[in-house]
């Protein structure tokens, strides 16, 4: 908050929180986590490729995770796909199970958006939903990968994680979905035109994960441009 306040005036973080105080606005707790990972089935796993990686390009590493919405009757899932370069979130699903298709669903959103990726690393837990055969097969028929966290350690995934909380403190904690079609008005609104569009990481030097992009295509094209003009 007090970042996106210093892009209008300066401020210091005292100030911002003394404020919000004042309006009765305040950081929402986090709630306990819940695991939707089911690793005990016969498909073959992966070795872990993320352990030592610089991920220094778009398309070098996607990441993918499920996360459940709370109804009043019942559950939601979400699966994401995040780019770890950008954290920006390039393929999500919503629906009533936790399968394979919905994560095949997310995978396809991806693939729309991003195009060819041969080469780039696809990394997840070592799910039922990621480790089945149809998984798998399309993940190479696009060119992807395979790469999976070790076992019982879900700090290998730790950028997606990150990303299911902050949806779940600034959006879903905040409302009380009723029906698939509540969630289906808010998440994705929530995913592209908040999180993807304005929320800032310190990690990519308070940009949004959409403007961080962007500077970097800029720059891309720049030094593509002078190395074209400049003679040898």
């Amino acid at each position: 908050m007090t970042r996106e306040i210093q892009k209008q005036e300066r401020v210091n973080h005292k100030r911002v929180r003394r404020l919000m105080a004042k309006l009765g606005l305040q950081v929402h707790p986090r709630r306990r986590w819940i695991r939707t990972t089911d690793s005990e089935h016969g498909w073959p796993v992966f070795p872990n490729l993320l352990k030592g990686l610089v991920i220094e390009r778009v398309n070098q590493v996607w990441a993918s995770d499920f996360t459940y919405i709370r109804l009043g009757h019942g559950f939601v899932f979400l699966a994401v796909i995040l780019d770890l370069w950008s954290r920006k979130v390039i393929g999500w699903a919503l629906g009533h199970r936790i399968t394979s298709e919905l994560a095949l669903a997310a995978l396809s959103v991806a693939l729309e958006k991003r195009g060819p990726v041969e080469g780039c690393i696809h990394h997840s837990d070592r799910g039922v939903q990621y480790a089945a055969t149809e998984y798998v097969k399309a993940l190479k028929q696009a060119g992807l990968v395979p790469s999976m966290s070790r076992k019982g350690n879900p700090y290998d995934n730790a950028f997606v994680e990150s990303f299911m909380k902050t949806l779940k403190v600034e959006e879903v904690y905040l409302r009380q979905y009723r029906t698939f079609q509540d969630v289906m008005a808010s998440v994705p609104r929530f995913i592209e035109a908040v999180y993807n569009a304005k929320r800032m990481h310190s990690s990519l030097n308070y940009c949004s994960p959409d403007e961080f992009e962007a500077k970097q295509h800029r720059t891309s094209r720049r030094a593509m441009k002078l190395s074209t003009t400049c003679p040898i």
